[in-house]
């Protein structure tokens, strides 16, 4: 699953991609043997913190030049949706029909107005985001500040745009079903895995 996103941000001509390791990080080393500018980052926190303890691990790097912010958990189908026009900061998004409990985006004028669960007829977060440099800046300033606040070790780093959406201008950009794919669970992946298997059968 996540040679599908290296290979998307490659690519995208990418210089170098930086992976967060925490559990069973041993599993991901062999990821520096196969690509020649991966490059392993720890998190110590990983099992006592949320997620905002990934890019607090990434601080030093967000904000020295444009960055995607993507997730491990995802099955890239569609190298090209890397392969677009980004001109500004936003996230990634999948357009969903009716009611979805899921992280949404929320706009006005054309920009994310909120980034929270729960919404109507609206946009999905599909797990990546793209940054350009001078947003990546303050992304990595507020997310210092969160981490040495007491109480936020349950925040998601996502909240903490979602704090800041006065200083950070974001879009989204559509993506089109399947191009992404979350995988949650044991159980989906098996799914795709057979899935997989009979379309080979059948070709």
């Amino acid at each position: 699953m996540i040679e599908t996103v290296i290979d998307g941000l490659l690519w995208r001509g990418l210089s170098d991609i930086y992976v967060v390791v925490g559990y069973l990080k041993e599993q991901f080393s062999y990821l520096c043997e196969k690509y020649r500018n991966i490059h392993l980052l720890e998190n110590p926190d990983f099992s006592t913190k949320n997620n905002i303890s990934s890019l607090y691990v990434a601080r030093e790097i967000l904000g020295t030049a444009d960055c995607f912010i993507c997730e491990a958990d995802l099955l890239v189908s569609d190298a090209f949706v890397f392969d677009r026009e980004l001109d500004g900061s936003g996230y990634f998004g999948k357009m969903v029909s009716g009611f979805s409990d899921d992280w949404v985006f929320e706009q006005q004028n054309g920009l994310i107005s909120r980034v929270g669960k729960g919404g109507m007829d609206t946009f999905n977060m599909v797990g990546i985001s793209f940054f350009k440099k001078e947003d990546a800046r303050i992304l990595a300033d507020e997310i210092v500040k969160a981490y040495h606040t007491e109480g936020n070790a349950d925040l998601f780093w996502d909240d903490v745009v979602n704090q800041n959406l006065d200083k950070l201008h974001l879009k989204v950009f559509p993506v089109e079903e399947g191009q992404i794919v979350e995988i949650d669970t044991v159980d989906e992946l098996t799914k795709l895995d057979n899935e997989a298997l009979a379309a080979n059968v059948i070709e």
